[in-house]
């Protein structure tokens, strides 16, 4: 390996590093000097170069067929972990950029998939390159790997040249970069097969931990898998964390529970999982929050080492709906054509409209989405148009999609992407008439159960009117398509009042050259506050709440104060984030005097320091509805207790203001 056993990694001193290029052959004839045994793979008894791995056609393929001539890039993955399959599409392209040059990829799996199953899985993700099932991770060992995604990068003789990342696409787990600028695995390659010393041989990767097996604690050590652990999955993550469905790994078995113990000890017990974004206010519906004494059982179940306990104790297994739980709706709409997503890039909301067909006005009291492919679809908001506007933005969209579309394209299909407010031309003088141009009709989110609404209530379903459908995609590696349905659930009894649709707008910064919009964010700002209030003029009943930001939002919270009264939590979000919107339904309707105001109040960053941040550099962002500029409201669904009286609210600190 000789000069290579510098082993430069990531330094502030890189510039400089990059400098002094012309002095390598000194310094390469320095270290032959101190260090004049080349580095073998790994310090064990069987290296790399003298293995064998598994097909799924039970033949056995040796080392010396997967070499490349003059390198090999060995990549350790995982199909279950997000970070890992989201490097299918540029590992393959390098594969095939690199195959000219003598440079073989390889892979191997290190789940316990058989070798059958690991075919049809890489199959799935179009890998342009053999990948192997690593039977008790023989090539893991061999090659100290610790993480999926990891590259390895070994010369003709098969000694390590290169490992770690693939290139900065992330800033820590499960947080992008906004773009990646360091190639580490091409940037080797280059050097590698140029004859030039590699400048940073080792980086730490970033992802999944490669699991190795554990030693398995008493079975009478305290908590146990079937007795303690898997109701608590059964209950908080199985309705994500199952085959098909949106979570990446399922999490149904003793081994799955193991495998990913570490993650459940550490995100339970941080909070990121179960995803649930309120962490104050109201009691709401589908509260998928763990309780504290749940996370300590997790937690104690893993630093035991996970014993599995008795199979007597074994929990009936639940039974997740399927199909339209509420019989068969009065009106179903589908997808006229399936969607196809692409295996990478950012997040999508795709938004889709159907003419309802409707003759008469309808109140809709229960609405149930039922993804075509569950594996991609994150959440749905529907909502109806009279205006007719955003029929027009589909129809416009479509008319340019199919001009410049080619065959294999991604990203395309029916509907149009978009922001969280598809194309609405909003006029806050028509929002609450008899018959407001737009309004909601409900949401969803995996794990959310269809319900009836309260009787005597429904949302208005005006003749005429367009259904709009907007679900938020999330890509998991691989070409994906789908093609949704979604049913309604008219009211069969007279209803007394229905569910309008409020929202109280923030406010940004306000100059002279934005004082007739809801001003900026400047740019750099860390902590950039922002504020709207909302007032009622008479007694009404608030249903639901749903906060709404874009990408530089950090926090947000609603509050309201009944007059002469203290201020009350109606939610609070302290991390939000984007991809985590949904409409909340509180467990008790909420009856408000008149006279009690609601504010909302937001924390954005709009700095450089914001992995979040689209802008680099940060730019000044206005109030806008494309998902690259922001927004602040909160939407309210709300009942006038005297559905004869005027407009039940007011609003301040914005741009306008309603009331009597």
């Amino acid at each position: 390996m000789g000069i290579l056993s510098t082993n430069f990694t990531e330094s502030p001193m890189l510039p400089q590093c990059r400098s002094i290029r012309r002095y390598w052959p000194l310094l390469g004839l320095l270290v032959a000097l101190v260090s004049p045994t080349p580095i073998r793979a790994a310090d064990q008894s069987t290296p790399v170069t003298e293995l064998s791995f598994p097909t799924a056609a039970n033949q056995s393929v040796p080392w010396k067929d997967l070499a490349g001539k003059n390198a090999t890039v060995v990549v350790f993955l995982s199909f279950d972990c997000p970070m890992s399959a989201g490097y299918a599409k540029p590992l393959s392209d390098l594969a095939e950029r690199y195959a000219k040059q003598g440079v073989k990829f390889v892979a191997f799996s290190v789940t316990d998939d058989e070798p059958a199953k690991v075919a049809e899985r890489a199959k799935g993700y179009k890998l342009g390159f053999p990948v192997f099932q690593d039977e008790k991770l023989r090539a893991a060992d061999a090659l100290q790997a610790t993480t999926t995604p990891e590259v390895v990068v070994l010369n003709a003789k098969g000694d390590v040249q290169y490992r770690g990342l693939i290139d900065d696409g992330y800033e820590r787990r499960l947080v992008p970069n906004r773009k990646v600028s360091k190639h580490y695995l091409e940037n080797a390659l280059e050097d590698l097969l140029a004859g030039k010393p590699i400048l940073i041989t080792k980086t730490e990767p970033i992802g999944c931990k490669i699991v190795r097996p554990r030693k398995t604690g008493n079975a009478n050590a305290g908590p146990t898998y079937h007795k303690d652990v898997l109701p608590i999955l059964q209950t908080h993550c199985q309705v994500c964390h199952r085959p098909g469905e949106v979570g990446p790994f399922a999490l149904q078995t003793y081994k799955q529970a193991v495998v990913w113990a570490d993650d459940i000890k550490q995100f339970t017990r941080d909070r990121t999982m179960p995803p649930w974004k309120p962490r104050d206010g109201k009691e709401f519906i589908g509260d998928r929050r763990m309780s504290e004494k749940e996370i300590d059982t997790l937690a104690k179940w893993v630093d035991a080492g996970c014993p599995e306990g008795d199979s007597k104790d074994v929990p009936p297994a639940p039974k997740f709906p399927d199909g339209w739980t509420l019989g068969k709706p009065d009106l179903v709409f589908e997808m006229p054509d399936d969607f196809v997503l692409g295996p990478t890039g950012q997040d999508i909301y795709r938004v889709f409209v159907f003419p309802t067909g409707l003759t008469e006005d309808k109140y809709v009291t229960a609405l149930q989405v039922l993804p075509g492919n569950p594996r991609i679809v994150h959440h749905a908001v529907t909502l109806f148009d009279t205006t007719g506007s955003v029929m027009k933005s589909q129809t416009l969209s479509q008319t340019a999609e199919r001009k410049k579309r080619q065959p294999g394209d991604v990203d395309v299909g029916p509907g149009f992407t978009s922001g969280m407010l598809p194309g609405l031309r909003l006029n806050p003088t028509e929002l609450f008439g008899r018959r407001p141009p737009f309004g909601p009709l409900g949401g969803w989110a995996p794990g959310v159960v269809p319900r009836e609404l309260t009787p005597g209530t429904g949302y208005l379903l005006p003749h005429g009117s367009d259904l709009v459908l907007q679900l938020h995609y999330h890509r998991n590696g691989r070409v994906e398509k789908d093609r949704t349905r979604i049913g309604l659930y008219f009211a069969k009894k007279p209803v007394e009042r229905h569910v309008l649709g409020f929202i109280i707008p923030g406010k940004f910064k306000i100059d002279k050259d934005t004082r007739d919009g809801l001003g900026y964010i400047p740019a750099g700002e860390r902590h950039f506050a922002a504020h709207g209030s909302w007032y009622a003029l008479e007694d009404c009943t608030i249903h639901n709440v749903m906060p709404h930001m874009h990408l530089i939002g950090k926090s947000v919270k609603i509050t309201l104060t009944p007059p002469g009264g203290k201020a009350e939590t109606l939610i609070d979000i302290p991390e939000w984030d984007y991809n985590w919107q949904e409409i909340y339904y509180l467990k008790s309707p909420l009856k408000v005097k008149a006279g009690t105001r609601f504010d909302i109040d937001a924390i954005y960053d709009n700095s450089a320091k914001n992995p979040k941040n689209p802008n680099d550099p940060p730019r000044d962002v206005r109030f806008a509805e494309q998902t690259t500029d922001e927004m602040l409201f909160g939407l309210l669904g709300v009942t006038k207790d005297d559905p004869k009286r005027g407009l039940p609210f007011a609003i301040t600190q914005g741009p306008f203001r309603l009331g009597r």
